[in-house]
């Protein structure tokens, strides 16, 4: 179980992935989508018994990786006691299937559930912390990212770029 890029910063597309035996599951996700889990998983943890050693390899299986299996709508995680697994949910509502009364909420989708030591949430948690630190700083004034070039702040009106 890991979570990665593709592409250059400012325009990366955020994986996460999945490996039991030969099948690999890549299943795009969000920033903040990425953000929360590594924030969520390390309060959970804290409350578990300590994980022992951390698994090592947490880089993308790119090889097969042509394209998303799905996009994640939603995530959700639960600690499953008796098998102690921390367990991650997630959904996709399949926008091909659109409610006809136009209430925007889908009717079906693929969803996931992925079972995973303590050992593996951790080195989830840690990965997906070093990646979102990676990406481009905030904005001081309004959290946007900033691009080199500083950007068109909307506390500023327009009128300034703040720069890194």
């Amino acid at each position: 179980m890991t979570v990665g890029t593709v592409g250059p910063v400012g325009e990366r597309l955020f994986v996460l992935q999945a490996r039991e035996a030969n099948q690999l599951l890549t299943v795009k996700v969000e920033k903040v989508q990425v953000s929360s889990l590594a924030t969520y998983l390390g309060r959970m943890l804290r409350e578990l018994e300590r994980p022992h050693d951390l698994p090592g390899d947490a880089e993308l299986a790119l090889e097969p990786f042509e394209s998303p299996d799905f996009t994640a709508e939603a995530l959700a995680l639960t600690y499953d006691d008796l098998g102690d697994r921390v367990v991650l949910v997630i959904d996709e509502i399949d926008e091909s299937e659109i409610d006809p009364e136009g209430s925007g909420v889908g009717l079906e989708g693929t969803t996931a559930r992925l079972a995973m030591t303590r050992e593996q949430a951790a080195a989830l948690a840690i990965r997906a912390t070093e990646l979102v630190e990676a990406g481009r700083p905030p904005c001081p004034l309004c959290g946007y990212p900033l691009d080199p070039r500083g950007h068109v702040c909307p506390r500023t009106n327009g009128n300034s770029a703040p720069l890194t």
